[in-house]
């Protein structure tokens, strides 16, 4: 249900971090389901779903797809990087956006 400090409902801080669950997971999951202007119900079963559906299968399947891609095509190894000048200009570009995303972010604003 929602939220309320002051009738002591839902999961704050101290008892987040009673529960041993990683603070990455929460923070995972927070931003997963943050709102946008609206509240959001909270559930255990629910964190559980998205920490397993979402964060490991969807990232456990990047992480192996990209251990395979490397195995197959470079031998095992990731071979060493040489940026060429688009290369420079497309990561300056994306530093960028990810200056401004976190700020964003820390202003508690989401741009779509």
């Amino acid at each position: 249900g929602k939220f309320s400090k002051s009738r002591g409902v839902g999961v704050f801080g101290d008892m987040a971090k009673d529960t041993g669950i990683p603070a990455d997971i929460w923070r995972f999951y927070l931003l997963y389901l943050r709102p946008e202007g609206q509240d959001s119900a909270f559930s255990w079963s629910d964190l559980m779903l998205k920490n397993n559906s979402e964060l490991l299968n969807n990232l456990g399947n990047f992480i192996n797809r990209a251990g395979m891609f490397v195995c197959k095509f470079f031998g095992g190894t990731v071979p060493d990087m040489v940026l060429t000048s688009d290369d420079k200009r497309l990561l300056a570009r994306v530093t960028l956006e990810l200056r401004q995303y976190h700020q964003l972010l820390e202003k508690v604003r989401w741009v779509a």
